[in-house]
């Protein structure tokens, strides 16, 4: 049976890292855990490079939260202004206790210009979807890409497909792992 620990307790993201663990691992049992951990970046990450390292600090700190799980998933959702357009993304790390990592980003889409104009005013964007859609806690329902896309497209769908990409260096091990992971390179990738 594989463990996992979701660096979140958001039902979204913890019913995505079980979609794609099922995608990946069919045949496995799972037991899937959320915890609460610190994303060590902004309530709202503004560029890819802080939500990369958002996910990958959400991975880590469920990791080191507990003690017996094979996986961690972090999954963090950000934003970045290109061109005076915001578009929206999401990045997944997924560690594993032996000391390998995977990494998945989703499609972006462009938020429109009353969500863009209030997360500009410093709204996190959950908080501007609720506001201009008359929502209430949409981020932990179908979030903007749900509402945008009419349901043809949830959160729970956008994050699943990233979560796949992140356990792709799992599945095919012995093409990213071509050896054994020294203990020395399993403490350097934890730290």
């Amino acid at each position: 049976m594989k463990k996992i620990i979701v660096a979140s307790k958001n039902p979204v993201k913890i019913r995505a890292a079980i979609a794609g663990f099922e995608k990946m691992f069919p045949d496995e049992r799972l037991s899937v855990a959320g915890c609460v951990v610190s994303s060590g970046v902004g309530e709202q990450p503004k560029t890819d490079v802080e939500t990369l390292q958002g996910a990958y600090t959400r991975a880590l700190n469920a990791l080191k939260h507990t003690f017996n799980a094979d996986y961690s998933v972090g999954i963090e959702g950000g934003i970045e202004e290109k061109n005076g357009e915001v578009e929206a993304f999401a990045w997944v790390v997924v560690m594993e206790r032996d000391g390998g990592i995977g990494k998945g980003k989703t499609g972006i889409f462009f938020l429109p210009p009353q969500v863009t104009a209030l997360i500009r005013e410093g709204k996190e964007l959950g908080e501007a979807d609720d506001i201009v859609f008359g929502r209430s806690n949409s981020k932990q329902e179908n979030g903007a890409v749900g509402i945008l896309t009419n349901n043809v497209i949830d959160r729970t769908k956008y994050y699943t497909d990233a979560v796949v990409f992140a356990l792709i260096p799992f599945k095919n091990r012995k093409l990213y792992y071509p050896r054994e992971i020294s203990i020395v390179e399993k403490v350097l990738i934890t730290k």
